[in-house]
């Protein structure tokens, strides 16, 4: 993810709860890392093709 996608998608996240002094612990994991394995995750996901589809697009019943 880029610089400026990063700026994009950090406008529209929360702000952490103990940021705001409403308690809580900080988080563990870095938010733009999180975002970056979601949308690796997705990338692969749009890639994979069942087994079982057929030429049309669609996937046939067990």
């Amino acid at each position: 993810m880029s610089d400026a996608e990063w700026a994009v998608v950090r406008e529209a996240m929360p702000v952490p709860g103990w940021l705001e002094g409403r308690g809580g612990q900080p988080e563990s994991y870095c938010h733009r890392q999180m975002v970056d394995a979601v949308r690796y995750l997705g990338l692969q996901a749009a890639w994979f093709e069942p087994a079982n589809a057929s030429a049309d697009g669609s996937c046939e019943k067990y």
